[in-house]
């Protein structure tokens, strides 16, 4: 891998956190030690005993009232429609056997949860937050609610939590005071560090929760942690080895999946860089979330926050900030959502990932982007994909965003300004693609403000003729050895320029011709065997780009890895993400 050790160590850890989980797993199924409970809607009853197939329980209540130990199974039966119900798991397995709940049965439909706001618990992070916008406490309605517990696995299950088929609240859609809503909800309190908790394969869709509220338990899959009664006595709340998985989230409100706004947020408000010990000792460690779908979120697709080297590869998000418009939304504030981002994390490694259409950035979404490195010390974004996002491809969020670095990604036709820069301190940008729709600038004119490095990119202007670019609006930007087609001129700073007219280009072999739309699997799109969707992106055999990159250092220590493809790099770079065959 190319990057730093810590993160070489972390993804082993998350590897060795799932293989642990698989084998508990299977070790429980070939020599139980726990009991295995079935629970059928279609033939159970709530009078039978639940210890077997031919005598499941029938509703999801006879599991709330259950103490279940380490090595139980709850097993929900293929079909079963569990309306106005919900699970709350209060006990937790150990580092010898998990609790599992999953399903049973013959192939068919997965056991389905339709909450429909029922579920209510009481949210408090004990404290305001720092945005007297953000609420901080309240009710919330969660499908599956985990609190304070650990050595969790859920996987196989489909959830709702739909406000139509609620009893009325006689509220707008958009209110304030709408109830804030989860597919799958986590709260760590009063037992320090939870840790080992997989969610694996769930589909979420239709989470009808407040369009607002961004740190409540308001989404998809959300992970909070909340001021303990007595620090002292039980630890600071937080998460270790948490793996979420192929799970498929749709049409939520707000967020479709985050991992974990902290009640300790004011003691990362200070510096831009934020300590090592620090973040370890109140932060999350060992998250990796991998191979998740989310379609159309109101506000965000992705978020970690408050992690120390969060994995986030292999996702996809089509069409987040569904709802950040001004119709949906009419309260100015707050109206922002982005397809995947970090805040307050250090060292986040997002790859892999593809971003599509994120919405809403000319009705009144102030992000709109695919990527945003916010507040997050070392971010680095590498090997993604992104096409037609309305906000632009990548944004360095404010002064707080430092040691960021971009690089070996791809961007198709994203919109408003491909590169937002909104006084940022820093950010290495290096061997990039950009494919840039007519009249998209390359630095987005509301966010130009910000300092970066860019260095080895392809910058394509894919219109008809060639345009006079503001390159450098106040002057903080840096230009080195880019390969430029189609623009009638160079930022002064690049002295090692290439230029080239559209009309007689021979840089890639069929550019602009990227995947507009998500794979119909719901996977990231493959591109390591021999014919892929990226082809077009690859360099023609006499392209001016090859064998024509600078060596490159990167500004925040990372070693250079492979290209977009994942081939080595090694010998003389190319321009661009993609290594030529030469």
């Amino acid at each position: 891998m190319n990057i730093k050790k810590n993160q070489i160590y972390f993804i082993a850890t998350c590897c060795l956190i799932s293989l642990f989980m698989l084998t508990k797993v299977a070790h429980a199924e070939s020599n139980p030690i726990g009991n295995c409970y079935y629970v059928s809607s279609q033939r159970g009853s709530d009078t039978n005993s639940g210890l077997s197939i031919s005598e499941p329980f029938k509703s999801l209540n006879k599991i709330n009232e259950l103490k279940l130990n380490p090595g139980d199974k709850v097993l929900l039966e293929n079909g079963s429609v569990f309306e106005d119900q919900y699970l709350q798991i209060k006990n937790s397995g150990n580092i010898e056997a998990c609790i599992e709940i999953s399903n049973y049965g013959d192939r068919g439909n997965l056991p389905i949860i339709n909450t429909n706001g029922k579920g209510v618990w009481y949210q408090d992070y004990g404290k305001p937050l720092p945005n007297p916008w953000h609420k901080y406490k309240g009710n919330v309605s969660s499908s599956i609610l985990l609190k304070d517990v650990e050595y969790i696995k859920i996987k196989n299950i489909e959830i709702t939590n739909d406000r139509e088929k609620s009893q009325p609240d006689h509220l707008a859609y958009n209110d304030l005071k709408v109830m804030d809503r989860t597919g799958v909800a986590s709260v760590a309190k009063n037992k320090g560090t939870l840790e080992n908790i997989v969610l694996e394969n769930l589909y979420i869709h239709d989470i009808d929760g407040n369009i607002y509220n961004k740190h409540m338990a308001n989404g998809g899959i959300y992970f909070i942690s909340e001021l303990p009664d007595n620090e002292e006595k039980t630890g600071i709340p937080k998460y270790d080895n948490i793996i979420i998985k192929g799970n498929r989230i749709k049409n939520v409100s707000r967020t479709g999946l985050a991992v974990a706004y902290s009640a300790y947020f004011d003691l990362f408000q200070n510096s831009a860089e934020i300590d090592q010990e620090l973040i370890e000792k109140y932060g999350n460690t060992n998250v990796l979330i991998e191979n998740n779908y989310i379609e159309d979120a109101g506000g965000d697709g992705i978020v970690t926050m408050y992690c120390s080297s969060p994995i986030i590869q292999r996702n996809v998000s089509n069409g987040a900030g569904r709802q950040m418009n001004t119709t949906d939304y009419p309260i100015v504030t707050q109206r922002v959502a982005a397809a995947m981002w970090p805040w307050k994390c250090k060292n986040a490694l997002f790859q892999y990932n593809e971003a599509y259409s994120t919405k809403n950035a000319d009705q009144g979404n102030g992000d709109g982007q695919a990527w945003d490195a916010d507040s997050a010390d070392g971010t680095i974004y590498q090997y993604n994909y992104s096409s037609g996002n309305s906000g632009g491809t990548v944004m360095f969020c404010l002064e707080k965003a430092v040691n960021s670095t971009f690089r070996f990604n791809i961007s198709q036709n994203d919109k408003k300004g491909i590169l937002n820069l909104p006084n940022n301190p820093d950010a290495h940008i290096y061997n990039n693609i950009f494919y840039i729709d007519e009249g998209v600038p390359f630095v987005r004119k509301d966010m130009n403000t910000g300092s970066a490095l860019i260095e080895n990119n392809i910058i394509y202007n894919a219109g008809k003729q060639p345009i006079n670019e503001e390159w450098n609006p106040n002057n903080r930007i840096i230009y080195s050895n880019n390969l430029y087609c189609n623009y009638s001129n160079l930022p002064n700073s690049d002295n090692t320029a290439l230029l080239l007219n559209s009309q007689e280009s021979n840089i890639f072999v069929s550019p602009g011709n990227g995947p507009v739309k998500p794979n119909f699997n719901y996977l990231t799109y493959d591109r390591f065997n021999q014919n892929t969707v990226f082809d077009g992106y690859k360099l023609e055999q006499s392209s001016p780009a090859i064998h024509s990159g600078k060596k490159i250092i990167d500004k925040n220590g990372y070693n250079l890895g492979t290209d977009f493809f994942g081939i080595k790099l090694d010998g003389i770079l190319d321009i661009g993400a993609v290594k030529s065959s030469k």
